[in-house]
């Protein structure tokens, strides 16, 4: 079971202190960085898949990097109900105007902002450093790596996300593939996600070191968090010091 919400905030990271949301494990989001992919899950079941962007800098949590971490992390804020697709926020704020996809020579915040806070040691300092999974007009460079530390989707996926996503739901960002997850029966499809409908909850596979997939919301633990996203963390070490060997 997990445990109260204050002992987890005060073991899991030094950005505690900024945390209001409960951790809700109900709803969780898997963000492969190999595939450039998003999985929404509910109750272990896969919900929604789309096409994302992780950083052009690489992985990491190290200050003025821009890098997109890795880990356990959870919704901390959500900014921009019902505003307008393609909306243009400057410093979480509302501009006025609103843009279409890859309209040329822009690259701002749009639509809606899904503000992460880490969950452990390796992605502490993700709520001050503005990690958010966000839209943007440059939809032409979804699928490939193009941010600059934050996950960016296409606007109308993002809205979809957004709405169906609660405070405080559990992301996990992993370096390599998407873990094999259970599918639900029946689905259809929505503005470039894979949305189901009619879901029935289904097991989700267990944590382990080959697939890092996230447990249920009855086992998953702090100490889960945290030996998955260090096994994360140890994995992509290790390919940098291979690829700086070669």
């Amino acid at each position: 079971m997990l445990r109260p919400v204050g002992l987890i905030l005060s073991l899991i990271s030094a950005t505690s202190a900024f945390a209001i949301a409960p951790v809700d494990t109900s709803n969780q989001v898997i963000i492969s960085v190999r595939d450039q992919k998003l999985v929404l899950l509910r109750n272990g079941s896969k919900v929604a898949t789309y096409p994302i962007s992780t950083s052009m800098f690489g992985l990491g949590d190290a200050w003025g990097r821009m890098t997109t971490p890795l880990g356990y992390l959870a919704v901390e804020k959500k900014i921009g109900d019902n505003v307008p697709v393609g909306a243009v926020f400057h410093k979480r704020r509302l501009t006025g105007e609103v843009l279409q996809p890859n309209a040329p020579g822009r690259d701002p915040i749009t639509t809606r902002i899904i503000w992460l806070r880490g969950l452990e040691p390796q992605n502490a300092h993700a709520y001050q450093r503005c990690i958010y999974i966000h839209g943007t007009p440059e939809e032409n460079k979804i699928g490939r790596p193009a941010s600059y530390g934050c996950i960016r989707m296409k606007s109308k996926d993002v809205a979809e996300l957004y709405d169906q996503l609660p405070l405080g739901a559990v992301v996990q960002i992993v370096p390599d593939r998407m873990p094999k997850m259970e599918k639900t029966k029946a689905r259809q499809e929505m503005s470039g996600g894979v949305v189901a409908a009619n879901i029935t909850p289904q097991p989700p596979p267990q944590i382990t070191a080959t697939t890092l997939a996230t447990p249920p919301s009855s086992s998953l633990t702090v100490e889960q968090m945290r030996m998955a996203g260090a096994l994360a963390g140890a994995r992509q070490k290790v390919k940098l010091a291979t690829n700086k060997g070669l």
